[in-house]
């Protein structure tokens, strides 16, 4: 893998689903490349499009951890110019403000981090559980696991969820990084080991999350000992999220369902079973979450492959993003109706 020479591009963010991961790949790559890049139609694919206050976040910490000039820094831009001067290693805390995903946030700058000069550690505050963005959950037992396979060390922790939509969730992570990033192969998921549904609940009644449980247990046939109803005291807002973790040999997935106003906890539950059903059938490691955050990692290790299950409208537009900035060839070759392994 080489990069690109350093002359400034520019990207569409009307491109593939036009959403705001085309704003944190390219400054994840910016970072971590050196590349400059100018941003047009930032998020024109959705409904309100220009930068939100999460975006906002995303691209201040970047500026911060990036020395970067940076032009159209504020809410509801639609075009911004980024320019790196050099990745600085440190103690940083950046908050969204709102409900907005502080895992997004951390997703923009950590591949840079990964292998900066020296540790660094960030305090991260907003929403952590949100229906938006892969939960804190995710972060630390499917997609960071996975990382430290590659060379640096990062232990994270959970100081407060923050629910949608009031957040005011806090977790720190510590970044131990290494000189290069190394490839790996998440091609067979081997034995599973284990299987945990937890129904995290906060400022609402239990009953919610035993219900939710009770459709775990009732369609995936689960003994009473992988069932855990967990109360959370002192959050700012009401919240509830229905997590299940399926541990195997080479990999755990995280799937997770948010309750909404208006939808019934049998609701969110059957979804969540369906994703982990459809997950199981397939035979595969990785799922379509974790097979989108996977990408940029592998692509600046300059190589590694993974099996999952499809790639979604997200993971492409992704590929797209992370070609401009990298010489790197990412090939995804199709096992049948939902099974594809990608190779990079």
């Amino acid at each position: 893998m080489t990069t690109r020479e350093h002359a400034l591009l520019t990207l569409d963010g009307a491109v593939g689903e036009g959403g705001g991961q085309i704003l944190r790949t390219a400054l994840a790559l910016s970072l971590a490349t050196g590349t400059p890049f100018r941003l047009e139609h930032i998020r024109a694919g959705r409904r309100s499009g220009g930068l939100l206050r999460q975006h906002l976040t995303a691209l201040n910490a970047a500026m911060a951890i990036g020395d970067a000039e940076v032009t159209g820094a504020q809410i509801g831009s639609t075009t911004i110019t980024f320019a790196p001067r050099g990745v600085r290693p440190g103690s940083y805390r950046f908050a969204v403000g709102t409900a907005g995903s502080a895992t997004l946030v951390l997703q923009t700058v950590l591949p840079a981090l990964m292998t900066a000069s020296g540790p660094s550690e960030l305090v991260l505050e907003g929403g952590t559980h949100n229906p938006f963005a892969p939960p804190f959950d995710f972060l630390a037992k499917a997609f960071l696991p996975l990382i430290e396979r590659m060379g640096p060390r990062l232990e994270v922790e959970l100081e407060r969820p923050g629910f949608y939509p009031a957040g005011g969730g806090r977790f720190r992570i510590r970044i131990t990084p290494t000189p290069t990033l190394s490839p790996i192969t998440v091609i067979e998921r081997g034995e599973i080991r284990g299987r945990r549904a937890i129904a995290l609940l906060a400022n609402l009644d239990a009953q919610i999350g035993q219900r939710e449980l009770d459709i775990v247990q009732s369609k995936l046939g689960w003994a009473p000992e992988s069932l855990e109803l967990r109360v959370i005291p002192g959050t700012p807002g009401p919240g509830n999220v229905l997590l299940i973790e399926i541990e195997s040999e080479q990999v755990t997935e995280v799937f997770s369902g948010f309750g909404e106003r208006g939808v019934r906890a049998e609701a969110v539950a059957e979804r969540v079973v369906e994703d982990v059903r459809c997950y199981l059938k397939a035979g595969v490691p990785v799922g379509a979450y974790l097979a989108d955050q996977l990408l940029l990692p592998l692509a600046l290790a300059g190589g590694g492959a993974f099996r999952t299950q499809g790639l979604s409208r997200h993971a492409t537009t992704n590929i797209e993003v992370i070609q401009r900035f990298l010489d790197v060839a990412i090939i995804a070759e199709t096992e049948g109706r939902d099974r594809v392994i990608v190779r990079i």
